[in-house]
């Protein structure tokens, strides 16, 4: 059971922070919209937020514990067709969705641009691979993705079309920031960013 915010562009400072923030990258037309849409089906209402040029979907999440937590999710609203994002927004993110194309081989081989420009702005945050429209050929569940291999990191095949993992994937999202908040993520980033300044 989740209960999503809804309400116009203008509210959206009315909204408060979040507990947890999560953050999908990868390239234009992947499917990173389309995967949340999915996951929040009709209880969500998406905010543009034309300052950040991104658009943000917040779900009152229920844990297995009982406890809620407040999710936003940023997505990229067309702004990854420049090949980098602005530094804030990564700014405070506790995970991250990285989803490619697996009918557009080059949205694979870009990985490397984003995991590396993920790892410049948030060093230890945890990241989800995702290979998604998986239902367009379902024979590729059987080919082997060394990316995530390599850097150590979870990975699903999902469809946003027919929902296949979709959920799965947000929930381990949610989890693994959830542990990534409580081993002091933030205060390591915070920390960082007051050096800086």
């Amino acid at each position: 059971m989740a209960e999503v915010s809804r309400g116009s562009s203008a509210d959206t400072d009315d909204l408060g922070d979040p507990d947890l923030k999560v953050i999908l990258l990868g390239d234009s037309a992947v499917g990173k919209s389309k995967l949340v849409e999915r996951y929040l089906m009709d209880e969500y209402s998406p905010r543009q937020l034309s300052t950040f040029a991104l658009t943000l979907f917040r779900k009152n999440a229920v844990l297995e514990d009982g406890t809620r937590t407040t999710v936003d999710f940023w997505d990229t609203a067309g702004q990854e067709r420049f090949t980098s994002m602005h530094p804030s927004y990564y700014y405070r993110a506790h995970a991250c969705i990285m989803v490619f194309d697996v009918t557009r081989k080059a949205t694979y081989k870009n990985l490397v641009q984003w995991y590396g420009e993920l790892r410049q702005f948030c060093e230890s945050i945890p990241c989800i691979l995702v290979a998604n429209k998986i239902d367009v050929d379902y024979n590729v569940t059987k080919k082997c993705f060394k990316f995530a291999t390599q850097h150590n990191l979870p990975f699903f095949f999902v469809s946003a079309a027919d929902g296949a993992n979709v959920v799965q994937v947000f929930e381990e999202a949610i989890r693994l920031a959830i542990e990534h908040k409580r081993s002091g993520g933030d205060f390591v980033e915070d920390a960082l960013t007051l050096l800086d300044s």
